[in-house]
C-alpha cells in the first residue's frame, strides 16, 4: 500500500523539490529509498491512455531520480519527501 508522503509530513504537498535535492522516494513503505532529483518535467501532463478494455499507459510522472542504488525512477510529487 503505498502512503502519500504529505500525510507522513502534515503539509499540503508545497514542500519544495528541485533538481539536485536529496529526497527519500516512496516514503513509508518497504520500497522506501533515498536519492537525488535529476530532472523536474514540469506540472503534471497528459492522461492515461486506455482504447477500448486495453490499458496502454500511464500519466506521466514530473520527477526522475536517481536512487542510492544507482537505479532510475519517475515519481509524482505525493511519492517524494524532501531530506
Amino acid at each position: 500500500m503505498r502512503k502519500d508522503a504529505r500525510k507522513l509530513t502534515g503539509t499540503n504537498g508545497d514542500a519544495p523539490v528541485a533538481v539536485d535535492m536529496r529526497v527519500r522516494v516512496y516514503p513509508g513503505i518497504d520500497a522506501e529509498c533515498g536519492g537525488v532529483v535529476v530532472e523536474d518535467f514540469g506540472q503534471p501532463a497528459g492522461y492515461p491512455v486506455d482504447i477500448g478494455a486495453e490499458h496502454i499507459a500511464d500519466s506521466a510522472r514530473r520527477w526522475a531520480v536517481v536512487l542510492d542504488t544507482g537505479v532510475l525512477v519517475f515519481a509524482d510529487s505525493d511519492q517524494l519527501l524532501p531530506e
